[in-house]
């Protein structure tokens, strides 16, 4: 095992934290898969809807969930790829101009271009986290996506800006640290989960992933082969388990473990012949419910997420236009029902995104919506590492280590974003 081709992805959820160790294999640089060598989760209690609220806590959780992954594995590793979430995200477009330097585009005049668009005066409390090259003018020629060896004497960038919170970054950071790793990178969970989940047709044809977590739902609408737009709604999993405690009169944990073993979010594929057996209290003794009310409940608060979800799509101005339909991924989209309700809400084709491309090894361990986001994580580690062979192949040829690493980010968000 070649140690320097090792990843790590760790996905730091509102209710468990999951790490993904792999090592990145195939034909480098351009088609690298992850063979995955080990998995680990821990239940978290330190964060709130995708923000730090308990460092202790999270960091506990770290520290078991990438031991135990580092024990399947039977690797040690030092940094990883974390994801970041959270109603704290914010993107805008920026523009970038130039004039260009000799008789056709090379690649320093998008080099140029695209730090021009990058410069944007970003606030003290925030930070810049994605600099996403959407498409290039050249001229007044608009929509290219390469420019590279056109003739023009003017070339304009579009680039999509992703900031997150200074602070929410910060206490992320530190509890990774004090669980004795480094951060190598943060990388935005839907932007991750894309990765694991999205073909490159849904992207072009337009699409939109909903990732369902515990805490917030993450909304990333893709077209034309690029993000177009992301949004966070504050409603998620745990939401639904709540809903269960105040309507079923359980605890926590029972609710959860109800919502696991009958959950259906689509209530007319119950049968109304169906029974559960509710957890005994010495109060309330032995208690029966069908199982139509507990989908009910659950049917209701989907729906809401869904609905929100849809206003968040119309705001933006992509109503009726995502041609390959939505894409569901995170824990509660496995649930029985979820694809059928939302297609009852949305009006469109809808489907459950599963990590299963480029993968090997003991890829079946996470074939569930819920490891689309830590999957994701590793294979945007395994791209970087792809392209750092990229990179060390033409050392020779590139005139500076700056320009070297320009170019490997170019290629990478323009190839995976």
């Amino acid at each position: 095992m070649n140690s320097d081709r090792l990843v790590a992805g760790l996905d730091i959820g509102s209710s468990k934290t999951t790490a993904i160790i792999g090592e990145v294999v195939g034909d480098l640089p351009k088609h690298p898969s992850i063979k995955v060598l080990g998995v680990g989760q821990a239940r978290t209690t330190g964060m709130r809807r995708g923000v730090v609220a308990d460092i202790e806590e999270t960091t506990r959780s770290i520290r078991k969930a990438i031991q135990d992954a580092e024990r399947m594995a039977g690797v040690q590793i030092q940094e990883v790829y974390a994801g970041i979430a959270g109603e704290h995200v914010a993107a805008m477009t920026s523009k970038g101009i130039v004039a260009v330097s000799g008789e056709e585009i090379n690649k320093s005049d998008v080099s140029r271009a695209n730090e021009v668009a990058r410069a944007q005066a970003i606030p003290a409390e925030r930070e810049l986290l994605h600099a996403i090259p959407q498409e290039y003018t050249v001229d007044k020629n608009a929509g290219i996506r390469d420019p590279i060896g056109m003739s023009g004497t003017r070339l304009e960038t579009e680039m999509y800006l992703v900031t997150i919170g200074s602070s929410p970054a910060v206490n992320l950071r530190k509890s990774v640290e004090r669980a004795g790793y480094a951060v190598r990178e943060l990388v935005l969970e839907p932007l991750a989960s894309a990765l694991a989940v999205l073909t490159e047709d849904e992207k072009e044809l337009g699409t939109a992933l909903v990732e369902m977590g515990a805490g917030t739902t993450d909304l990333a609408v893709f077209q034309e082969g690029k993000i177009r737009h992301l949004g966070t709604i504050a409603f998620g999993g745990n939401n639904v388990t709540n809903d269960i405690v105040h309507g079923l009169g359980v605890t926590q944990a029972d609710a959860e473990r109800l919502k696991e073993r009958y959950g259906c979010a689509y209530e007319p594929l119950v049968s109304s012949n169906d029974v559960i057996q509710l957890p005994s209290t010495v109060a309330q003794g032995d208690r029966q419910i069908p199982r139509e009310l507990l989908a009910h409940i659950i049917h209701m608060r989907m729906e809401e997420i869904f609905d929100l979800v849809q206003r968040e799509i119309s705001t933006a101005g992509y109503a009726g236009k995502l041609s390959a339909g939505m894409v569901l991924t995170g824990g509660a989209a496995a649930m029985q029902g979820s694809a059928e309700l939302a297609s009852d809400v949305f009006g469109t084709g809808v489907r459950v995104g599963v990590p299963i491309e480029n993968l090997t090894g003991l890829s079946d361990s996470v074939e569930a919506p819920r490891f689309s986001t830590a999957v994701g994580l590793a294979q945007y580690g395994g791209s970087r590492i792809a392209l750092g062979a990229l990179g060390s192949a033409r050392t020779s040829k590139m005139r500076s280590g700056i320009a070297g690493a320009v170019d490997r980010l170019k290629l990478l968000l323009q190839d995976f974003w």
